[in-house]
């Protein structure tokens, strides 16, 4: 998270037909007399095949086939064509507005046109061969329907305001103790607008999210609100935006002032590992050109770090009189980046590049090798030395 949840899904596959189908076996009819119906936006539209399949709600994953034409019958694009059909999350904004209306009112096995103005299209610009200001007509097909998921209903359950302006609905009650700051805390839940809209999933993913509890590595609505459950809780937390984003919110799937609503489940989560700094009595301090300095703890015999390769490290990182300002360990997550692509400092990427898988090293980065003379505040001061105890996990 690291104060943005990131979008991504995956999810059971529940088609319109065959055999993976649920319920009644799809079937699919013209439609004698079409009809065209138009919305309160402005959006047309014709079903011209009938299906009986799922109906599509938002935070589903939809695959559709589609034509997509000018007024003047001038296909601009076409899935059809390419025998690939389209696939996207609906409701979420990842297609134009007029996609997200029109889908949500199809049935797996639906055909149907879509008339769509261009303030449901593509508005004023013009993207590719669609010119500016363009009417848009599309043929789209409703094939199948992979469900997201759906927030907890909390009928009949009390809401309780904390002091912060937290409020929380507890859907079910854990057992055991509750996680104390510094806790490695592992979670699993959904994130929605006031509106419904999903923004944001681990269960989707199928990987809980593990960060450590109450240092500011999530919003503070999550800090408060994973504190007050304990293991197997299920929770919905109704963070106001001061605890969230703020008043600028993180566009574009974040508004500005936005009230999130999560849907929490707390899985698991373990004391804090504190991190011990690595004994260097005795061993021998090798300096390089650049004005890298290290210190060989253990030497490992896996596979070495080379350019291009992804590399797992876990690390702690202090400054020079010993305070840790950073540290893997503590969160029990190492990190993978690839090696001399710049995502790291200079310095990491000199030292790393120096190590085997099971090697442990402590480096002493000076900070030209580092943050440089600015620093990168409020964590790391001007032309901060950096020590770093790493210890290479993997190299793929």
């Amino acid at each position: 998270m690291r104060k943005l949840i990131l979008l991504a899904a995956a999810s059971i596959l529940v088609a319109c037909g065959g055999a993976f189908a649920q319920g009644p076996k799809l079937k699919v009819k013209k439609v004698k007399k079409p009809k065209t119906v138009t919305t309160s936006s402005g959006l047309e539209y014709t079903i011209f095949q009938k299906g009986n399949g799922a109906k599509a709600a938002n935070g589903d994953k939809v695959k559709v086939h589609y034509v997509g034409k000018l007024t003047n019958d001038t296909v601009f694009d076409s899935s059809r064509k390419r025998n690939e059909p389209f696939t996207f999350k609906l409701g979420t904004g990842e297609v134009i507005p007029g996609w997200d209306e029109g889908v949500a009112l199809l049935q797996c096995g639906d055909r149907a046109t879509f008339k769509l103005p261009a303030k449901l299209g593509y508005g004023d610009q013009g993207v590719g061969n669609i010119p500016a200001g363009s009417t848009l007509i599309f043929d789209v097909e409703l094939l199948e329907v992979i469900p997201g998921v759906k927030p907890w209903s909390v009928k009949g359950k009390d809401t309780v305001k904390m002091a912060s302006g937290l409020k929380y609905v507890m859907i079910k009650a854990g057992e055991g103790d509750k996680p104390k700051a510094g806790d490695r805390v592992s979670v699993h839940y959904s994130g929605y607008l006031l509106d419904g809209k999903p923004f944001d999933s681990s269960v989707e993913r199928g990987e809980p999210f593990n960060f450590q509890l109450g240092k500011g590595m999530v919003i503070k609505g999550w800090d408060e609100g994973i504190a007050l459950l304990n293991k197997g809780a299920k929770a919905k937390l109704v963070i106001p935006y001061d605890l969230a984003y703020g008043a600028d919110g993180r566009p574009p799937v974040i508004p500005a002032k936005a009230t999130l609503v999560f849907d929490v489940e707390l899985v698991s989560f373990a004391p804090k590992v504190s991190a011990v700094p690595y004994d260097i009595k005795g061993k021998e301090e090798k300096t390089t050109e650049t004005g890298l300095k290290y210190v060989v703890i253990n030497k490992g015999t896996g596979a070495k770090a080379e350019k291009g390769k992804m590399v797992k490290v876990h690390y702690t990182g202090y400054f020079e009189d010993g305070k840790i300002f950073d540290s893997s360990v503590e969160r029990g997550e190492p990190i993978d980046f690839p090696l001399g692509q710049g995502m790291v400092i200079p310095g990491w990427e000199e030292g790393i590049g120096l190590m085997s898988v099971g090697d442990k090293m402590r480096m002493i980065i000076p900070y030209q090798l580092a943050y440089g003379e600015s620093g990168r505040p409020p964590v790391i001061p001007p032309k901060s030395n950096l020590i770093f105890d790493v210890e290479l996990v993997d190299v793929k």
